[in-house]
């Protein structure tokens, strides 16, 4: 009597290539193209259906079971991918990387593009009034911490060293949407900073000051970091260099505008805590019905005037001397409406 053939477990094609590629971005949800539509699988589709409000539903995986599933479609990328970057989470975007029309066997797909809530481009997902901040901070053998803030959208690279205490109000004023940290420190900054910052955690190689100086020096094309004025950032320059190596593992390339690095002197401005900036209501109301100080000052023509806006409200000047030249410069626009109306219509 011939034995019974065993049920083969083996998954389709199309659920081979997805693992394949999944694997590569084990943290991220993946936005598989399929045809017309972009689609999740497996626990990718739980939180996308979550967060988006879509249909979960399954789909037959071979003889390898029923595996989740929920999708939109492609034309939509703009309308849902905001929602989810905005969620916390990351996205790996996966297109078909040849027309399906020409091959006779599956489709080719690569990843075009991983978006995160610190590293993006993408016009609908960034604040265009705020700056879109990736912070990287590093744990030093004291009680002194180095820290960076990237945006990649703008340039701006920032880097700075102080205690627990300065770091947190650096957190606080610049809020950075993602915050990269040592594997090792995870406890440690749960410990310093809580739980209200999304992280994501880099291996140990990553924070070191051989990788940090390299890093920059290749990224600035320079011998030294001495023209920037952070050659003695030690704890800083590492941090500065994971921002780097993150833009590179994010497969962000085309950074040649990030062209400079600048300190932070924490002697230069008064550092407000997150319960001043929260009491004094100065980026959100304490109800929904209210307004910030921000909302009621800010009457900027551009987005770059809202970020800069914003920035003064968060570091205030210390220096008098800053202090007037700044007034002077307003009292000037006030004094000169024609001056002021004709830079407004170039604005616009």
């Amino acid at each position: 009597m011939a034995k019974k053939k065993e049920k083969s477990t083996k998954e389709t094609p199309l659920m081979q290539q997805y693992n394949s590629i999944k694997a590569k971005h084990p943290d991220a949800v993946l936005l598989f193209r399929v045809g017309d539509f972009y689609e999740t699988f497996g626990s990718d589709a739980v939180r996308a259906a979550k967060v988006l409000g879509i249909v979960l539903t399954k789909r037959k995986n071979g003889a390898a079971a029923h595996i989740e599933l929920a999708g939109f479609p492609h034309h939509a990328l703009d309308t849902y991918l905001p929602k989810l970057v905005r969620s916390g989470l990351r996205v790996a975007i996966c297109d078909q990387l040849e027309d399906p029309k020409m091959t006779k066997t599956i489709v080719k797909r690569g990843i075009t593009e991983l978006v995160t809530p610190g590293v993006s481009y993408n016009e609908q997902i960034l604040e265009q009034k705020q700056n879109n901040f990736l912070a990287a901070i590093h744990f030093g053998d004291k009680k002194e911490m180095g820290i960076s803030f990237l945006d990649i959208s703008t340039g701006e690279f920032l880097i700075a060293e102080g205690d627990q205490a300065y770091m947190d109000k650096l957190l606080q004023s610049l809020a950075p949407k993602e915050v990269l940290v040592n594997r090792s420190d995870a406890q440690k900054f749960a410990e310093c900073f809580g739980d209200g910052h999304y992280l994501f955690y880099q291996d140990d190689w990553v924070f070191t000051l051989e990788f940090g100086t390299e890093s920059l020096i290749k990224h600035f094309k320079t011998n030294s970091l001495k023209g920037f004025g952070i050659a003695n950032l030690e704890l800083g320059i590492v941090a500065a260099g994971a921002c780097l190596q993150y833009l590179k593992q994010t497969q962000h390339h085309q950074v040649g505008h990030i062209n400079s690095i600048s300190r932070l002197e924490e002697e230069h401005f008064v550092w407000l805590d997150r319960f001043t900036i929260r009491n004094l209501e100065l980026f959100a109301p304490s109800n929904s019905e209210g307004k910030s100080l921000l909302d009621v000052l800010d009457r900027t023509t551009s987005p770059m005037g809202s970020r800069m806006l914003r920035r003064w409200l968060a570091m205030p000047l210390k220096n008098k001397t800053a202090i007037d030249e700044r007034l002077s410069v307003v009292d000037f626009f006030l004094k000169n409406s024609e001056i002021t109306q004709h830079l407004e219509d170039f604005v616009n």
